[in-house]
Parts: structure tokens; sequence; C-alpha cells
């Protein structure tokens, strides 16, 4: 009987390399995967029961589906980033980049050089070309945070470019032309910066398009509970403690409290007392002492239940009216209401 060869031609060793070089790919695909899903909930959206976050998020959702330029206004801590990148993800331009330009604490000359890049040559230290943030946007979104902080002499080139939608990269005769969607946002009072001569109003007005509102974390207490069990499993599951529940007398002070760094201050309360808890409920115990000092519901709130729910009854649909310019049929629609009941509702509370 013929025995066959073992080997029946030369051995190519260089193939045992693409082994290692496939696992390494998956290794990379895997750890992406991972990455994304981490960037993904850490940008999650919680909306809860209040109004005024319903009514923010249907705009920015309305918002989305165009290239208008989006402002967010809010206070600190107010979730304006999670509004751009869920307004991001929500649009056509989803799977492309989504750049962040942090307008606080940069030089002018750094935040030109972040903005637009530079050319090899152009100041000291800039050793080679340099593309900047607008340019690696292309096709995407870029989000200019704290928008309000720019100086007035980069004001006047970022009104250039949202005219235009090209720009020069420092050192740079060359114009560039890009494709982006822009969002900006800011908490300080731009309309009060416009009237002492600190922000451009003809650039104001580029970036006033479509503003969306974000209610700080007082004006929409009923959302507390939802955010603060969303942080409780957040936290537990990342720090591998077994927290599953916030007792009453915890809950309760943290619905009461006033939260002037609002959902971030929340979040950061939340994860304290998973870290530093010892039992599997968060107790009055494990709260930081600004917060177990805080007034009581039963302290605070003297009148009746009737009284209660009067009172919140009327706030929900002077809220609604508000949003609408006054409009009833709106109102009626965004509350779920028939218009004729949302009439008779408005005169039992003497809503004229």
């Amino acid at each position: 009987m013929r025995s066959v060869p073992l080997v029946s031609r030369p051995f190519e060793l260089d193939c045992l390399s693409v082994v290692p070089k496939a696992l390494e790919q998956q290794k990379l695909k895997t750890d992406l995967e991972i990455l994304s899903e981490e960037v993904e909930e850490r940008y999650r959206l919680i909306v809860g029961e209040s109004m005024e976050m319903k009514l923010a998020v249907e705009l920015a959702k309305k918002a989305a589906g165009s290239n208008a330029t989006v402002l967010l206004l809010g206070e600190s801590g107010t979730g304006k980033e999670i509004f751009a990148r869920n307004i991001h993800n929500w649009s056509d331009r989803k799977d492309k980049p989504f750049v962040t330009i942090n307008c606080v604490g940069l030089s002018k000359e750094l935040l030109e050089s972040e903005l637009f890049g530079h050319e090899q040559g152009a100041f000291t230290g800039a050793h080679q070309r340099k593309r900047g943030k607008l340019e690696l946007a292309h096709g995407g979104t870029v989000f200019f945070d704290e928008i309000g902080d720019i100086s007035q002499e980069l004001q006047a080139k970022l009104l250039r470019f949202l005219q235009e939608r090209e720009f020069e990269r420092v050192g740079g005769v060359t114009p560039i032309s890009v494709d982006v969607r822009v969002i900006a946002a800011t908490n300080r009072n731009l309309e009060v910066a416009l009237e002492k001569g600190l922000f451009r109003e003809d650039l104001y007005h580029r970036l006033n398009v479509v503003p969306v509102s974000l209610p700080p974390l007082r004006e929409r207490k009923e959302d507390i509970p939802i955010l603060s069990q969303y942080f409780l499993r957040k936290y537990s599951t990342a720090t591998r403690r077994n927290v599953r529940e916030i007792s009453t007398d915890a809950m309760e002070k943290l619905s009461v409290s006033h939260w002037p760094g609002n959902v971030r201050e929340l979040a950061n309360v939340i994860e304290r007392a998973v870290v530093l808890g010892s039992g599997p409920t968060i107790g009055l115990e494990d709260l930081p002492s600004r917060i177990t000092a805080g007034e009581s519901t039963a302290a605070s709130h003297t009148f009746s239940y009737r009284e209660g729910m009067y009172a919140a009854r009327k706030e929900l649909v002077l809220k609604a009216l508000s949003r609408t310019q006054g409009n009833r049929s709106a109102a009626a629609k965004i509350l779920g209401l028939e218009a004729k009941y949302f009439l008779k509702l408005m005169k039992s509370l003497g809503i004229e």
C-alpha cells in the first residue's frame, strides 16, 4: 500500500501569523462593541414623567429630523450633552461622527486651533499640519458646549463658518468646506449677554434657530424617583454591589431636595450611597448631610390632598398653555385631552 506523505509541499510558516491576527481583530471588534455599549449607557436619556421634559424631548426629536441648528439652554447638570448626543442619534447623521468642542477653559488661540486646525509652522510648536474638530466632524454633528464663553473675536469667525460652512486652518489660506450639523449649549443667559455687549446679536440669531430649554431638576421633582432608581441600578452593576432599593425615608429626602447641581448632583449622591453603603438598601444614613437636613414633605405641605391635586392640575394646565403660547387646542393635545373637556377643566380651575 502506497504511503501518503504528511506534507506534500513546502509548508509556509507565514500562514501561522493569520491566527493571532484574526484573534486580535476579533478582540478589537469585541472591545469596540463594549465601548459602544458603555458610551450608549453613559448618555442614555431618561425622560421621566414631567410634562416639561416630555415637551423638550418632543421638540428635540422634531428638530433632529432636519439640519436646523439647535440651541440647548439650561443650568449646569441638566443633561445638555446627553440631549445633544440623542439629537444626533435620532438624525440621519447617527452613523457619522459626533464631535464635542468645550468652549470653556481654553485660550482663544488654543480654541481656534481646536476648531479649525492649523498648518505646519503656523505658530510655535506647530510642527505638523493638524485637522480641526470641524473638519473631523464632516458628515456628522459638532456640539459646542458652553458656547456663551467664547471670545468676541472667535465669535466673528464662528459666525462666518455658520453662514458659509467653510473656514481656513490657522496659518492657512485655502478655504475648507464641511457638511456638519451644529448643536450649541450654554448655561448662561445669552439675552443678558447681548444687552451687555458680550455676545454678538447676529451670532445669537444664527444659533437660536431651534431653542430647547431643559428644566432644572427642582422643577420636575416627579422625575426624581425614576432617575434615582436608574442610577441605583447603574452604579450597583458598575461596582458589583448588591444594593437593590432606596428606603421610603431616603427617597422622601431626595424628592424634596433643591438640587442646585441638578441631575449630575443626584447621580453623584446615589453613586456615593452605593459605594459607601453597607446594606442592600440605601437609607438616610447613606445620604450626605446637606440632603438629610432638608425639609420633609410633611412639614412643607400643610394643605389637604384635594388642595394639592387642585394646585397640581392647575399648574399642569398653565404650563401646557404657556408651551403653546395660549393655544388651547394645542395644549389639550399635549395633555392627551379632548378639547371640550380641556375647556371645562380650565373653567373649573378658574383659568380664563
